[in-house]
């Protein structure tokens, strides 16, 4: 899969035009308002399909116990948390830090990971993590709230894959994750050209 791992990890989030996941009391109410106006699930369950695990934080987990039905049926969900009792959910494994996550994804013989949840999301990016990010973007400006991105530790280089353009002026970018080791060769570009 990538270098060191056997598994894949992408990000398919929802932002406002500035940048928040959330308003600054979690409230998602401008999103999925206008998500719905742009008709469908914009791209959600085909991005779903793909995934065979979910990793979230706490913060990201505990709002989705509210849901009449939960949302991560079929798929194996792992939270990262250090405050959340083990146990507690037979739905989840809670990891309470990064290394452990990763040994266990891997000793399940985990292939694709949905990352989601700022602050998960954010350190994973940290750690290099991240192989593709899809933002959809829903024009609204909510001047503060929950931020998607924040000190990453350096600059992560992205490569544009797509841009969709669904009603209601959502906006769905994806990029891919540059690594060093993923670019071509001077001596291949040089035979491309």
């Amino acid at each position: 899969m990538t270098a060191g791992r056997p598994f894949t990890c992408s990000v398919f989030i929802g932002t406002s035009l500035d940048g928040f996941i959330a308003r600054a009391d979690g409230d998602l109410g401008w999103l999925t308002s206008r998500g719905e106006a742009a008709g469908g699930d914009l791209g959600y369950q085909e991005f779903a399909d793909g995934i065979d695990t979910v990793v979230m934080g706490r913060g990201t987990y505990e709002p989705g116990l509210t849901y009449d039905l939960w949302p991560h049926e079929g798929k194996h969900v792992a939270v990262l948390s250090t405050t959340l009792e083990e146990g507690a959910d037979p739905r989840v494994t809670v990891y309470r830090d990064l290394d452990r996550l990763l040994r266990g994804l891997a000793e399940r013989g985990t292939k694709s990971v949905y990352v989601d949840g700022g602050q998960v999301i954010r350190a994973f990016l940290r750690a290099g993590l991240i192989d593709e990010i899809t933002i959809t973007t829903v024009p609204v400006l909510l001047g503060t709230g929950l931020p998607l991105f924040g000190p990453l530790g350096g600059d992560v280089p992205l490569v544009h894959l797509s841009t969709r353009v669904f009603g209601a002026g959502v906006v769905q970018s994806t990029y891919a994750v540059e690594r060093p080791d993923s670019r071509p060769s001077p001596v291949l570009d040089q035979g491309l050209k």
